[in-house]
């Protein structure tokens, strides 16, 4: 993923095939938080927190259902990803979509750890169980950190 033009309100960068279907991957994972990694409250101090839970745990679901639709119309814009040599191609996007990309991402990355069973320590064990999880998490990681230095570059500018 290479940085082709920044401007304060554009955002255009090179993917080449791999890293585009790589992206496109990943967005199938989303949302991959599990619903009830989100807990309300850990404490007791919360009235009714069934009933506060069941709320949140319905506004979650919306939110991420339309997540999901805003996801797979904004990768099927032909506007989105133009030709560019040899198989790649040029991928444009404003600031809050780069920003919104970003939270995207993390939900993979941080729902592909706590599948993992949210380890502490570096991933010694790697098998068919956890091979798709670590790999889900270090490509979504990739894809924010040059996203990231993008955005950075972009407000340099």
């Amino acid at each position: 993923m290479k940085v082709v033009r920044t401007s304060k309100d554009r955002l255009t960068v090179h993917l080449n095939k791999r890293e585009k279907e790589m992206l496109m991957v990943l967005s199938r994972l989303y949302p991959r938080v599990p619903p009830a990694h989100c807990r309300l409250s850990r404490s007791e101090s919360v009235p009714q927190p069934e009933a506060a839970q069941r709320l949140l745990d319905e506004a979650l679901a919306e939110q991420r259902a339309e997540s999901k639709k805003r996801l797979e119309t904004f990768l099927r814009s032909s506007q989105r990803f133009r030709e560019y040599g040899t198989g790649g191609v040029q991928f444009s996007l404003s600031p809050p979509e780069a920003e919104w990309l970003l939270q995207v991402l993390n939900d993979v990355r941080v729902g592909s750890w706590v599948l993992l069973g949210s380890p502490e320590e570096k991933i010694q064990l790697l098998n068919e169980k956890t091979v798709p999880h670590v790999w889900a998490m270090e490509m979504a990681g990739y894809f924010q950190m040059r996203l990231l230095e993008a955005m950075d570059e972009a407000s340099e500018t």
